[in-house]
């Protein structure tokens, strides 16, 4: 008979390992101290590769999502990473790095960085993350990018300055390094906040379309989930 074991971690033991990267992250890609996305929750998988050094391989979710397939069909695309990959997301579904790097667009002409896909890239989403401890650990070129002066660096080039905890920080590194991320198809992570539809009616369908068949669904900014039975496009 198969044994589950359940283990319990501590945020805050985690998060005092490295305290000084976090709190640069909070800086610049949190909203002011005391709101939602400023807790120290928002960043730890960030560095849980140094936090849980007996774990190869951890699969991260929102608690605002509703599971419609296997998660074993989930876990297999680990082995569909290439070997510079060290963590797996999907694509944003909003234009909401349009907006964030609406600056650094436009004075670079840069239309690639927030642009909707297949050209541009949209930025990534943390609502479901694979991430591969063990390769987060070996990654050279991951280690050297989480510091607090590159963080200070990359954010400066780009005129970046998020709200969104993680991802953030995951799509500032992928527009530079993507071949550190494997792009996990969107019916795994179907995004369904259309907050940014007001803002960017014109090309908001652009970056929401998601084909084929849904195995998450991701009610983010409090959009409502469809039924069991109910598909949402």
């Amino acid at each position: 008979m198969k044994t589950n074991l359940v283990t319990n971690h501590a945020i805050a033991p985690m998060a005092d390992q490295m305290k000084s990267l976090i709190e640069v992250m909070q800086e610049h890609f949190a909203p002011r101290k005391g709101t939602y996305y400023n807790d120290v929750l928002f960043f730890l998988t960030t560095t849980m590769h140094r936090s849980l050094p007996r774990l190869k391989r951890v699969i991260m979710m929102d608690v605002d999502i509703s599971v419609r397939a296997d998660l074993a069909l989930l876990d297999d695309h680990f082995e569909r990473f290439s070997p510079e990959n060290v963590m797996g997301l999907s694509l944003e579904l909003s234009p909401v790095y349009r907006h964030v790097l609406e600056a650094h667009r436009r004075e670079t002409g840069n239309l690639t960085a927030g642009g909707a896909p297949p050209a541009g890239f949209p930025g990534l989403n943390s609502g479901v993350v694979l991430l591969d401890l063990a390769r987060m650990r070996a990654s050279r070129r991951y280690n050297q990018l989480m510091t607090e002066h590159e963080i200070r660096r990359r954010t400066a080039r780009y005129r970046f300055k998020g709200h969104l905890g993680d991802q953030d920080l995951y799509t500032l590194l992928a527009l530079d390094e993507p071949e550190l991320f494997y792009v996990l198809p969107c019916g795994w992570n179907r995004q369904l906040c259309t907050f940014w539809r007001s803002v960017y009616a014109d090309v908001f369908d652009q970056y929401f379309r998601c084909p084929g068949s849904i195995s998450i669904y991701h009610g983010n900014c409090k959009a409502t989930i469809p039924t069991e039975g109910e598909r949402r496009a």
